[in-house]
């Protein structure tokens, strides 16, 4: 079917239309371009603040850098410090650390020398004849050290031929005392290292028989009437025997003090030889008492010889004060007569004679 169309009935319309469209499509571009230029406008504005915020954070970060450094250079000055003192820490820990092992060598070497000795002293103790010396060493360093040279002597012979290892020369009562060393060690360690009952029953009675054998030679040998006191002393090189002998084995101390042998350790040694010590000043102080009351009344005598001498030295000087008295009399008497001679010899160009010159008198004085 043909269809035709009346483009002039239409063309108005359509050009109307159009124009409507192309209208439309204007003002949609205009509005367009107005949301576009707001959208620029905004996006330039947003730019913007984006713009000021990036610099507000580049200075922040300049400001957080700079504080950063800072810290960290404080950081590092502080790691640097206290790494330079732990170091000077560690060094002086160190030399201390070396000083205590210089002083733990030194102590090393010290134990190491004083096992030597303690080696070298067991030998000396295992020796009986070396513990003998070992004791009389003792006693004599503790005899010297307290008492004077003059109020004992060592290995004195005694009248009965026996030498005792010290003699103590006290006067009489009660008059020397004999005093020997004696080191029951044998018997002494077998008491020690014995471990069952049965053996410390045997070794206490070895040590018991030991200790009185040596307290009944020590009576036997040097006590001897008339030449010295009628007791002794046994000297025990050991503080351990001595406590061993008085802790458990009282009826050997009894027996002793029966017999008049005092035992004696180191340290009642020393207290006894101080008493002694003592008791010898108190009995030179008593001897000597006599000749200082001779020599005080000898002094009194001079005194009161003294005093009679002064006695007659004052009357001499009473009587030269009295011979100076009438010397000054008899000067003064000169005197005068010389003034009287000068007068008269002043006056010899008077009228008057001779003859009427007076006389002079001549005392006796």
């Amino acid at each position: 079917m043909d269809v035709n169309i009346d483009w002039v009935t239409w063309a108005p319309l359509i050009l109307a239309g159009t124009a409507v469209v192309l209208v439309i499509v204007l003002m949609r571009g205009e509005r367009s371009r107005t949301e576009s230029s707001m959208h620029m406008a905004r996006i330039s504005e947003t730019a913007q603040r984006l713009t000021e915020t990036q610099a507000q954070l580049a200075g922040r970060m300049e400001q957080t850098q700079v504080a950063l450094s800072a810290r960290l250079d404080g950081l590092t000055r502080r790691l640097g410090e206290s790494l330079t003192q732990q170091s000077e820490k560690t060094g002086d820990s160190l030399r201390v650390l070396h000083e205590r092992l210089a002083v733990i060598d030194a102590a090393q070497k010290n134990i190491t020398e004083l096992s030597a000795q303690m080696v070298g002293l067991q030998d000396i103790l295992s020796n009986k004849q070396a513990r003998g010396a070992f004791g009389e060493v003792q006693l004599r360093d503790l005899v010297t050290a307290v008492l004077p040279s003059t109020a004992y002597v060592f290995q004195a012979p005694l009248g009965n031929g026996r030498r005792v290892d010290c003699l103590l020369k006290l006067p009489d009562p009660p008059g020397p005392i004999a005093l020997d060393a004696k080191f029951p060690l044998e018997s002494y360690q077998a008491l020690r290292d014995a471990d069952s009952e049965s053996a410390k029953v045997q070794a206490a009675r070895a040590f018991s028989a030991d200790v009185l054998k040596h307290v009944k030679d020590i009576q036997d040998r040097y006590v001897v009437p008339g030449e010295t006191a009628d007791s002794a002393m046994m000297f025990l090189p050991s503080e351990a025997v001595y406590a061993e002998l008085h802790a458990n084995f009282r009826n050997v101390v009894e027996e002793s003090f029966r017999r008049k042998v005092w035992i004696v350790s180191p340290t009642t040694l020393w207290a006894t030889l101080n008493t002694l010590r003592s008791v010898l000043k108190d009995v030179r102080m008593r001897e000597q008492a006599g000749l200082i009351q001779a020599e005080l009344r000898a002094m009194t005598d001079d005194v009161l010889r003294l005093d009679d001498r002064v006695q007659k030295l004052q009357r001499h000087f009473e009587q030269s004060v009295d011979d100076m008295r009438q010397i000054r009399v008899s000067s003064e008497k000169v005197a005068r007569r010389a003034e009287r001679i000068e007068e008269f010899q002043m006056g010899e160009d008077s009228v008057e004679p001779v003859s009427a010159v007076p006389k002079l008198h001549v005392s006796g004085d």
